[in-house]
């Protein structure tokens, strides 16, 4: 049994440690900053403390700032745990006073470590597991980033030109937000004209410029107004085509680069072989993961996390009533579901499995998650077998 319980209020720069012993009594509380030689002597300090008996140490983070923090406990073979920051604050009310301090965080933690069975053990990912979570991460951002823009264009575009705001999908024609970059308002486009404009269209390497230019003077020849303060919108939309394109651009080369790196990994032809999975989402698969399924005993455990097996809530008379796992990993949560969604699809074994589910009255949404619940088995398998997936025929009731 552990001699101490060492719970880490992890912040960015600084973070605070309490340990306390099998009674909950308090032996060592210390703020440190977040640098490599601070960490080692808190280790010393804290090891020193537990006078040659085991230590179990829990943080409320696992990753960004806690990430020196975790790696110099592992590496000196230290077990930790991790207690999400929401736990924390729940358990928070049941301790008494109302203030709030980083020792009385990370008493709290301590003391939950204490307490509690059900934390998760943090466990270092390999190399490119950890490369594949900062460039899944990364490229989310830019997405983000680029939906953002995209609908800020839209919005000024409809303040003072609404027919040209309609007359493409901007997220989808790339050719659209490179005309956007010189034409922005019904004058100019019809100055210019349409064999114009598509001269320039092709000049700039656009696909169809033909049909985007007649577009483009068609929307222009249906306003004739000018609105108030079009000069000034139409600066910006032009600035946010270029954001647009750019971001463009970014996602494309940090998809290659997440692609690239997720094929050397070694169970990237496992994961490419099971239907619904592309490079980008068996590379956040592997990514949610840490690289292995190792830290997950059985099948049942990975699908909990995964937030696909429900959880019953049954009282008295009631009995079957299921929902969704309150705490499960929303990053392999999506993977799970949006490969399940298109191999419901694809895949005509899981296209009858996701039939057959409909058929018993769920919803769309029902019925791919419980698709999800059943691939996790035969992924976890293929995973532990080291073998890809074969497929086989949809009337095989027992296939993913």
């Amino acid at each position: 049994m552990p001699r101490l319980w060492a719970g880490i209020d992890a912040g960015k720069t600084h973070h605070h440690c309490v340990a306390i012993d099998e009674d909950g009594k308090r032996v060592l509380s210390r703020r440190v900053a977040n640098d490599e030689t601070e960490l080692l002597e808190l280790l010393a300090s804290v090891l020193e403390a537990a006078g040659g008996e085991d230590v179990v140490w829990a943080t409320d983070l696992n990753q960004g700032g806690a990430a020196l923090l975790i790696s110099v406990l592992i590496s000196n073979g230290q077990p930790v745990l991790y207690i999400p920051g929401r736990t924390v604050h729940h358990a928070a009310s049941t301790y008494r006073g109302d203030g709030k301090s980083d020792a009385k965080d990370a008493g709290i933690i301590a003391d939950q470590a204490r307490m509690r069975r059900d934390l998760q053990p943090v466990r270092a990912g390999d190399e490119i597991a950890t490369e594949l979570r900062m460039l899944a991460a990364r490229r989310t951002d830019l997405v983000c980033d680029r939906t953002r823009a995209i609908n800020r264009l839209r919005a000024t575009l409809l303040e003072y030109f609404p027919a040209l705001e309609s007359a493409f999908d901007y997220s989808k024609r790339k050719a659209a937000l490179i005309l956007l970059t010189r034409y922005q308002t019904p004058e100019g486009i019809r100055r210019a004209g349409a064999s114009r404009i598509t001269d320039w269209l092709r000049a700039q390497g656009a696909y169809s410029p033909g049909a985007i230019a007649e577009a483009a003077v068609e929307a222009a020849g249906r306003q004739h107004s000018t609105v108030p303060g079009q000069t000034t919108a139409a600066m910006l939309v032009a600035k946010l085509a270029e954001d647009v394109l750019r971001l463009n651009d970014e996602v494309d080369e940090i998809e290659r680069l997440l692609e690239a790196r997720f094929r050397e990994h070694e169970h990237a032809e496992i994961l490419l072989s099971v239907p619904g999975f592309g490079p980008l989402l068996a590379a956040e698969f592997i990514a949610a993961t840490g690289g292995s399924i190792a830290h997950y005993e059985n099948a049942d455990r990975l699908a909990g996390v995964a937030g696909v097996a429900p959880v019953s809530k049954d009282s008295g008379r009631i009995s079957g009533n299921h929902h969704r796992p309150r705490r499960y990993d929303r990053r392999l949560l999506r993977a799970c579901f949006i490969s399940a969604q298109v191999a419901a699809i694809r895949c005509p074994v899981s296209r009858a499995y996701y039939g057959r589910k409909r058929a018993e009255g769920k919803s769309h949404k029902q019925a791919v998650l419980a698709l999800a619940r059943r691939r996790i088995n035969v992924i976890w398998a293929l995973l532990r077998d080291n073998k890809t997936f074969e497929p086989r025929p949809a009337t095989l009731a027992n296939a993913a």
